[in-house]
């Protein structure tokens, strides 16, 4: 761990740690700040873009096993980054994320299949999975707890930029047929290349930390067990509906899933402070709550990011393009609740209070998302994603600071990581289970959507005389429709087609296209709903956080040495 700190508190200072002065602190931020950049532009750029992936590759359903593979992989890299760092040295590390996180974007490239992108994606998780648990580390190391606030917000900034720019890019990628003779949405992961070329050389450059060596051995059993918990459960979340939830094979899979969540804290107990993640971290009380509280939050969070888009694509009609520009409002919301946030820490040294209404915005916006249709305007569903990065942006610092405020210098790593793994699990378990409920229900949603809309006199005009969308789109439908009807049904069944690709939709007729726009709508409510019921938990969990003062302002004269050092709470 380095022995470096920008203002060392009494316990450093005895220890000789030397302070780092603020140029210096910037010159270290650059390095991880693009780092995190390469992870977090990644990030928007795939979700702006999953849709015309998965409609290309013919497995709109199926776009989960993309996301979810790469959750998991990072899921379980984070904690062991945070072991290896401290063995290794941060550095080398971040330098070795960034370079498997290339191989993984070059990889997928070359996807044939959604199962291929689902494998190369997994490679790229174990890069991320360092990304951000590292860099967030090093803060801890060198930053004092009541100014990481306020140094965390040039990450943020990061952030924003990537939400901004990522959605813009991805949008267009994904909207060209080909461009220098590769298909347009690969440049989505092909695009990694030159930024993490040039995060290679910077880091290299200016991440200078001195590591002293502490030896461990490396919990890998503890990783063997945990890949054996989530990846069954995330097989059945994700096939569940297929095979039906009580079915043999779901059945397995729970067994397995908790023969592995059994065996993993069996394992951690017996490795005591050498476990991938120390059990002891959670008898404090800050560290519980956190935890249990950024599960949820990562559950609800990635829920609403998964589903927002193909709402604004598959409903609205949006481009890609389009579709990241009017995500904007979630993006200013996430940069104004964490700017606002980190303000306010860095003054009064408090932030029990940002995750708590936080978490209750969070709410309160993804239950109001309930009640938005296919006919809802555009400009209160912005409002809505406003409100919803708000939420997001009062809980990404704060819960960080608490976390590695509880802790000891030493443990600083591996609580970060920590906090990061339980984020990221909520994510992975929000995004299989969120888009399980999305398709589960989005076939039977068209099917009810049809036979309301089918007799209706507009669409049986239109079925007679289509005067809007693509001739040769309608025509197939009109036919399909026919034959539906011959065969006894009210074309209720043919919901099925959007689920493996939707671009059709955007093609017809709005009066022809209208039950598929009323069926994913219904079906999206439901994730909203179930989503915002989460968020509920995790605002309960917000509430047992407790009030820890993060300490005077480095400098600050006369400051008593007991409060000058962040006291972990729960002690």
């Amino acid at each position: 761990m380095s022995d470096t700190t920008a203002e060392p508190s009494p316990a450093d200072a005895r220890a000789g740690a030397p302070a780092l002065s603020h140029r210096e602190i910037i010159t270290i931020l650059i390095g991880l700040m693009l780092g995190m950049f390469l992870a977090a532009l990644d990030q928007t750029i795939v979700a702006s873009a999953m849709r015309v992936i998965a409609d290309d590759l013919n497995d709109l359903a199926g776009q989960a096993w993309v996301t979810t593979a790469y959750l998991i992989t990072s899921t379980i890299a984070t904690p062991l980054y945070g072991k290896l760092g401290d063995i290794y040295g941060r550095k080398k590390l971040f330098i070795f994320a960034i370079s498997i996180f290339t191989i993984g974007s070059m990889l997928c490239t070359l996807a044939w299949s959604i199962p291929s992108l689902a494998a190369f994606r997994a490679v790229q998780g174990i890069g991320a999975g360092g990304l951000f648990s590292l860099a967030l580390a090093i803060i801890g190391d060198i930053v004092p707890p009541r100014e990481r606030a306020k140094y965390q917000g040039y990450f943020l900034a990061v952030f924003g930029t990537s939400s901004v720019l990522g959605p813009v890019i991805g949008g267009f990628f994904a909207g060209q047929s080909t461009l220098l003779g590769v298909t347009g949405w690969r440049w989505v992961f092909l695009v990694n290349v030159p930024i993490a070329i040039a995060a290679l050389i910077v880091v290299s450059r200016t991440l200078h930390l001195r590591h002293t060596r502490r030896d461990h051995r490396v919990d890998y059993w503890g990783a063997l067990s945990l890949s054996v918990a989530l990846v069954p459960l995330l097989i059945v979340a994700e096939q569940g509906r297929d095979w039906g939830w009580s079915s043999g094979q779901s059945i397995l899979c729970y067994v397995i899933g908790v023969v592995g969540l059994v065996s993993f804290f069996v394992v951690e107990r017996a490795m005591g402070e050498e476990a991938l993640i120390p059990l002891r971290l959670f008898t404090n009380r800050t560290i519980a709550a956190a935890s249990v509280s950024s599960v949820f939050i990562g559950m609800g969070m990635f829920g609403g990011l998964a589903a927002i888009p193909l709402y604004l694509q598959i409903v609205k009609g949006s481009t890609p393009t389009e579709a990241g520009l009017q995500l904007l409002p979630m993006t200013l919301g996430i940069m104004a609740g964490s700017v606002f946030s980190g303000q306010m820490i860095s003054r009064t040294g408090r932030y029990r209070h940002f995750p708590i209404i936080g978490a209750a915005i969070l709410v309160l916006s993804l239950f109001g998302f309930h009640y938005v249709g296919a006919d809802t305007p555009l400009w209160k569903t912005m409002i809505g994603m406003f409100f919803f990065g708000i939420g997001l942006g009062f809980n990404f610092q704060p819960l960080t600071l608490a976390v590695q405020n509880a802790v000891d210098r030493r443990d600083i790593g591996v609580a970060t990581s920590s906090a990061t793994f339980t984020r990221q699990i909520g994510g992975t378990l929000g995004t299989a289970v969120f888009l399980s409920i999305l398709f589960s229900q989005a076939g039977t949603k068209i099917g009810d959507a049809m036979r309301s809309i089918a007799p209706t006199a507009q669409f049986q005009a239109a079925l007679r005389n289509p005067t809007g969308g693509d001739p040769a789109t309608n025509k197939a439908f009109i036919q399909s429709m026919q034959a539906a009807q011959h065969s006894g049904g009210a074309g209720g069944g043919m919901g099925g087609s959007a689920l493996s690709d939707s671009s059709f939709i955007n093609q017809l007729d709005p009066r022809l296209a209208r039950p598929f726009l009323v069926g994913f709508s219904d079906a999206m409510s439901t994730v909203f709903v179930v989503a915002a019921g989460v968020l509920v938990l995790a605002f309960i969990a917000s509430l047992f956080l407790p009030h820890v003062d993060l300490g005077p302002k480095p400098g600050a004269a006369n400051a008593p040495e007991d409060e000058a050092v962040a006291v972990p709470a729960g002690h």
